[in-house]
């Protein structure tokens, strides 16, 4: 899809090179999420799903994430 060029009747809009630049972080990042998810995805499909004992629980995984959010956020009053 980046290759594509537009269509020669429809000028496009040059981002400011900061917006560019964050565009271009937000891509690299969502592109290696994804290459993480697809390295997951391809371990199981190779080796079947892990145990029950190697797996961590759904709610300590929650617990664990909304703790690192609110560290992220500073406190209100």
């Amino acid at each position: 899809m980046s290759e594509q060029s537009a269509p020669a009747d429809h000028a496009r809009q040059q981002l400011e090179p900061a917006a560019a630049d964050g565009l271009r972080a937000y891509a690299a990042k969502t592109r290696e999420s994804a290459d993480q998810l697809a390295a997951v995805l391809e371990d199981i499909a190779t080796n079947g799903l892990p145990s029950v004992e190697d797996c961590t629980p759904c709610e300590e995984l929650r617990e664990t994430h909304l703790a690192r959010l609110a560290a992220q956020r500073p406190a209100v009053a």
